[in-house]
């Protein structure tokens, strides 16, 4: 389910997408599918097929973390800034009511 936006850079050799770009959109995709997987596991009647849909999900969670963690160690994806204790108690107490 991968998806691939058409993003390219041209370069002397034709046109080519750098790897920054290709990271980001197959990161992009990757968290795309997770949804969709989300949303057929609770619509999943058949528990053979649910847990189908939750392996292909659990992979994909994986393989998005470890493409993550490269990206961020090459400095293509800078995550957001840390939530403050406040906030983090904030959103704990507004879930737990």
């Amino acid at each position: 389910m991968a998806h691939i936006s058409h993003a390219k850079k041209k370069e002397e050799g034709g046109d080519k997408m750098d790897e920054k770009t290709m990271v980001n959109d197959i990161l992009g995709g990757v968290k795309a599918d997770l949804t969709a997987y989300q949303t057929a596991i609770t619509e999943a009647e058949n528990m053979q097929l649910r847990q189908t849909f939750q392996q292909i999900r659990n992979n994909d969670e994986s393989f998005q973390y470890e493409l993550f963690k490269i990206a961020q160690t090459k400095g293509y994806y800078v995550p957001a800034q840390k939530a403050t204790t406040t906030e983090i108690s904030t959103v704990k107490t507004e879930l737990q009511q």
